[in-house]
């Protein structure tokens, strides 16, 4: 699996959506590809929900 794919599997929903209305915009200015975009977007995405489990689990173990 590449970095891109790995990247946007985290694109469902309103995230996929909103990684299309970024993608091309950001694209053009960055001198990324389209999808290499859409990828960093979904890879944030991913990034974001492993920290909140992180979090909530370390809560948890703390007992509280």
């Amino acid at each position: 699996m590449d970095a891109i794919s790995f990247g946007k599997a985290g694109l469902q929903g309103w995230r996929a959506k909103l990684a299309d209305t970024v993608a091309q915009p950001v694209a053009r200015n960055s001198g990324l590809s389209d999808d290499q975009v859409r990828a960093v977007v979904g890879g944030v995405f991913f990034l974001l929900s492993v920290l909140y489990v992180g979090q909530t689990v370390k809560r948890l173990a703390a007992g509280g």
